[in-house]
């Protein structure tokens, strides 16, 4: 039965697709490689979006992986503009996973949308993505995670999530000390 692990990415500059890493996010994408020197890992997916790919890269190079870059492992889009009030939005979708905006993504279809990643794996591998679509698939496995646990979730972060008949279970693992 696979583990996985689902990490959200390092510190960037911005939250557009090809946004780099800050200073300290490049650091921690090293303190990440430093925590799965010794995890045994077959596979790498990550979200297309730079900040994913560069959080995880130290731990491709030092493994010899290949970073599988998988759009489907991009932030959920919770509007198409820029709006004042998306942290309400945001809280408000946790407690209505069918609401989305015009154009735009339900927690649920997010949720589905990351599943359909997790559930095609079938050994040890690192899913590199996002804060929100992260929250959602812990919500979607333990009804404990919720708009609180979105809110708490530091860059980076780390989950394990253990599938064993069709059972998930998940445990963060690890975090970014310097995030308290």
């Amino acid at each position: 039965m696979p583990t996985i692990y689902l990490v959200r990415h390092c510190s960037a500059t911005g939250q557009e697709p090809d946004a780099p890493l800050t200073e300290a996010g490049e650091q921690q994408a090293l303190d990440l490689s430093a925590f799965f020197q010794d995890v045994p890992i077959e596979r790498i997916i990550s979200s297309d979006y730079t900040r994913a790919v560069a959080s995880i890269t130290p731990v491709a190079n030092e493994r010899n992986l290949t970073i599988e870059q998988e759009p489907k492992l991009r932030e959920r889009i919770l509007s198409l503009e820029p709006r004042a009030d998306w942290f309400d939005l945001l809280r408000h979708s946790f407690d209505k996973p069918s609401f989305k905006l015009p154009e735009a993504e339900s927690g649920l279809d997010a949720t589905a949308r990351i599943l359909d990643v997790v559930t095609q794996i079938n050994g040890p591998t690192i899913l590199v993505t996002h804060g929100n679509l992260l929250a959602l698939l812990l919500q979607h496995v333990d009804n404990q995670f919720d708009f609180e646990t979105w809110r708490n979730l530091s860059n980076p972060d780390v989950y394990q999530l253990e599938i064993v008949d069709n059972f998930f279970s998940v445990k963060r693992v690890w975090s970014d000390p310097a995030c308290g």
